[in-house]
């Protein structure tokens, strides 16, 4: 290898939709952007599991949408539908579950002990969190 010379790099993305064709990572994935808070992170993170589960065409034809409204739905400015949502993921092998928020242990156990009228037996453990 010269000197200065810089290898060429491998891009990300076809490692990335491989990776997004399995229904479990994909589901993962789309979870983590939705927890982010984030719309726009949602609709691309979404965009990528339709890229890798077959494009936009196929997408949209599985879930009875027009290409073109597809397209608008997941730009960057699209605002899309619970309806069309459902559909999407639908096509896509996924579906949408509410779940309640995790709460840390030390969460738990604070108001399981305080439920259970413990806050000097949690004192002594966790002075901090009382």
């Amino acid at each position: 290898m010269k000197k200065g010379h810089i290898p060429a790099a491998v891009p990300a993305k076809p490692y990335e939709l491989e990776r997004l064709r399995d229904p479990e990572t994909a589901a993962a994935y789309l979870s983590i952007a939705a927890k982010d808070g984030d719309p726009g992170a949602f609709l691309q993170a979404l965009r990528n599991v339709t890229e890798a589960m077959g494009g936009i065409s196929k997408i949209a034809a599985r879930a009875g949408l027009n290409r073109q409204q597809l397209y608008r739905t997941l730009s960057k400015e699209g605002n899309p539908e619970l309806r069309s949502l459902s559909l999407i993921l639908s096509a896509a092998g996924l579906r949408f579950a509410i779940v309640a928020e995790e709460k840390t242990t030390i969460g738990r156990l604070v108001s399981r002990f305080r439920h259970r009228g413990g806050r000097r037996r949690l004192a002594g453990k966790f002075p901090a969190v009382v």
